[in-house]
């Protein structure tokens, strides 16, 4: 049987969805996050499905769990749920994580203002910024990004030729920059990306191996980052990032601003120390830069930091009973 109630924090990263669970973990083995990122999808992905699927959740859904730490320095650890599946990291997830988890007493630092999380991709620290109760702030200094290839040609269906980088930066990030059968993302709209996205990334799993040299579970190009014209004047650059099904983010993307950071350092067009301050395809702001360069088995990385903000909108207990027949979610596509 599969049944439990779920407490649960909800609340919005730069716009996006944010579902912090705090109660009905499941008992996960392994010694790493990522250990136990593949016991839970294999064993309780069932909970996933419930709280972040239809009639619980919905399209952009995205949530997490706070574990304790698998390092002797850290101080928690966080799993990532959503609709696209139990991602590695996620950067948007991380600061509204943290943002709720310190307003709400979940998580006590070791540090004033600082954190060391254990992620599936890895270690990630964090700064913040907590006056009066709230938290008004969160950087986190993410898992090292990397471009992974580099100008390669596909043909997409409906669509025809494009040139795409693939990039990661804790989730493999397909960049689609203007081109000919791409004017930007200001000229097109959700049902267009939507439409081309999903063919988009099925052509180039299709095509290229997309693994992690460090950890082989982290695998697969699972978002499509659609570059164009911001709408701000201060913003560098603007993108819309299509996740799972048929999600568009509404943040900028923590984890694929960190690739796009990656792609740019690669293409020498982003410095070291350089702001870089990406839009979402709502207009709202996270703040990048690169803190500095590393390697990742033997390939040049770069150890980004992504800023942004995260509110509560309100808490639920939700209730998970398999006797009903949409218990584990379902998606109207």
């Amino acid at each position: 049987m599969r049944k439990g109630t779920f407490s649960c924090i909800d609340g919005h990263t730069c716009g996006n969805p944010v579902r912090l669970i705090t109660s009905g973990h499941p008992n996960l083995r392994g010694d790493t996050m990522s250990e136990k990122r593949q016991h839970f999808m294999a064993e309780f992905d069932w909970i996933r499905q419930a709280l972040m699927f239809e009639p619980r959740g919905h399209d952009m859904m995205s949530g997490s769990f706070i574990y304790p730490p698998t390092t002797c320095d850290g101080d928690a650890s966080i799993l990532f749920v959503e609709t696209s599946g139990c991602l590695p990291m996620c950067g948007h997830g991380t600061i509204g994580t943290v943002t709720f988890a310190l307003e709400q007493g979940l998580i006590q630092p070791t540090h004033n203002s600082q954190l060391k999380l254990d992620t599936p991709a890895g270690r990630v620290n964090v700064e913040y910024l907590m006056e009066n109760g709230s938290v008004h702030w969160v950087k986190i200094f993410n898992v090292p990004a990397y471009l992974a290839y580099e100008s390669v040609m596909i043909e997409v269906p409906e669509l025809g030729s494009l040139k795409v980088d693939i990039s990661y930066g804790g989730n493999f990030y397909i960049i689609v920059e203007p081109q000919p059968n791409f004017p930007g993302i200001e000229h097109w709209n959700a049902a267009q990306i939507l439409k081309h996205s999903p063919k988009v990334r099925e052509v180039v799993n299709q095509t290229l191996q997309c693994i992690h040299p460090l950890d082989a579970t982290v695998n697969g190009a699972s978002h499509v980052l659609w570059t164009g014209q911001p709408k701000h004047a201060d913003s560098s650059a603007a993108n819309a990032v299509f996740y799972g099904d048929k999600a568009i983010d509404r943040s900028p993307c923590g984890t694929g601003t960190s690739a796009r950071m990656a792609q740019l350092f690669a293409k020498g067009q982003l410095q070291v120390g350089q702001s870089f301050v990406h839009e979402s395809y709502i207009g709202s702001q996270f703040v990048g830069c690169i803190e500095g360069v590393t390697e990742v088995a033997g390939k040049s990385a770069i150890l980004p930091s992504i800023r942004g903000w995260s509110k509560v909108t309100g808490t639920s207990n939700i209730s998970v009973d398999d006797s009903d027949p949409y218990a584990f979610g379902f998606q109207v596509i």
